[in-house]
């Protein structure tokens, strides 16, 4: 088995598309208006649009009503990321804190309020 990726299903594809493009600086593929995925080294975060829940089940899954999941993203430097970010994020959940167990992170939520974790490990293993 190999992890694929996240979807996240919301009500405005383009819309969160462009914000998690500014968060990974990564260009997505946008596949149709209802699809698109950030192709990162290790998983792909998908995003869907309303609609297309529909073919995985009528409310199945619900845009922008997940408190439960964290969507995390290992970074080189989490002070610099938050100085990059700090306009587009706005207040974030947790400024930069160093963790119990060693690692730098920043909590803040995309604009349908799922919280994403930006990381620096305490080591390099």
């Amino acid at each position: 088995m190999q992890f694929a990726s996240v979807r996240v299903i919301t009500g405005d594809v383009a819309r969160l598309t462009d914000f998690y493009e500014i968060v990974t600086g990564r260009p997505a593929r946008r596949h149709t208006p209802d699809f698109s995925e950030i192709v990162l080294p290790g998983a792909t975060l998908a995003i869907g649009g309303a609609a297309t829940v529909r073919l995985f089940g009528e409310g199945s899954a619900e845009p922008a009503s997940n408190r439960t999941a964290i969507v995390e993203f290992r970074v080189d430097d989490v002070d610099a990321e938050f100085a990059r970010l700090r306009d587009t994020i706005g207040e974030p959940v947790q400024p930069p804190t160093t963790m119990p167990w060693g690692n730098r992170s920043l909590l803040f939520r995309d604009p349908d309020g799922t919280l994403i974790n930006l990381f620096t490990p305490a080591t390099t293993s």
